[in-house]
């Protein structure tokens, strides 16, 4: 029977061989336990986690450090404990300005037996959503010392922030990319690109580092193929899987209010179903 350091240290090559395989792969978000425990019985070989999806299941908004490192770190350790695929959490900024506290948030991450994590350059301040450049860098520069420090792989996301803080500025995106990856990021991810054209820019840029790029927003036209030819290695989906899940919630309940019916339960997934699933747990 293999040490729990012999799993978190298996799990974590795993994860970084998907990413030096050849062929794109999804690493979707789930948000608890529960979904989780679904998307490793459909066929997933990875997990990330969503800051967005714990929040929004503590209701909580996301994006004003409404949610601790503390929690967020207990989520992913029940995601870690239910299922046997390597995950990646969204560590948001680190959970402090100063590198040496991402680099602290690094080492916790890797103490529970996270594969890998993500560190952005979203400050949290509306005023003022984005660090400077040299710190952002810097804060990254600390993140991957400590990854790299660890008794197993620990695969380092940067993430630059800007397209969806309202600074439409590819230009200074990229160069942040790729200053990360000159930094030693592992992974490069900007959320917020929306052409062919943007996501060939960034793969290009950083090549050959692998490149993350988020779908399941709405209008997204995108398919896994046409991703995967444009060089892009890994998927998120952000928090549209628990966006969607609360979106049947609010279609039934309008239903049953408006108009006192229940034909909502007839796509419902079967109470069997899923007491057999976490019977199984």
């Amino acid at each position: 029977m293999k040490s729990t350091a012999n799993l978190f240290e298996a799990r974590a090559n795993e994860f970084k061989m998907l990413h030096q395989r050849a062929g794109i792969f999804v690493a979707p978000n789930p948000w608890d336990v529960g979904s989780a425990m679904i998307l490793e019985t459909l066929g997933f070989k990875a997990l990330a986690t969503t800051s967005a999806g714990v929040a929004f299941s503590l209701a909580k908004p996301d994006g004003h450090a409404s949610v601790t490192r503390e929690e967020t770190l207990q989520n992913a350790k029940g995601i870690i404990s239910a299922t046997s695929l390597p995950v990646s959490a969204d560590l948001e900024n680190g959970y402090g300005d100063d590198p040496m506290v991402c680099a602290e948030t690094i080492n916790l991450a890797a103490n529970i037996g996270l594969a890998g994590g993500s560190i952005e350059d979203a400050t949290g301040n509306p005023a003022d959503p984005i660090y400077p450049f040299a710190l952002a860098v810097e804060r990254v520069k600390a993140a991957v010392k400590a990854a790299r420090n660890q008794s197993h792989p620990f695969t380092l996301t940067a993430r630059a922030e800007n397209l969806i803080y309202g600074r439409p500025d590819l230009k200074d995106t990229i160069a942040r990319l790729v200053a990360f990856a000159d930094a030693g990021a592992d992974v490069l991810f900007a959320p917020g690109l929306k052409t062919r054209q943007e996501i060939e820019a960034v793969v290009k840029a950083v090549a050959p580092l692998p490149v993350n790029v988020v779908m399941g927003l709405s209008g997204s036209s995108f398919s896994l193929n046409m991703l995967e030819d444009i060089g892009v290695k890994r998927v998120s989906i952000g928090s549209s899987l628990i966006r969607a899940a609360y979106g049947a919630v609010f279609r039934a309940a309008e239903e049953i209010l408006q108009h006192g019916t229940f034909s909502y339960a007839d796509h419902a997934t079967p109470y069997g179903n899923l007491n057999k699933l976490f019977g199984e747990r």
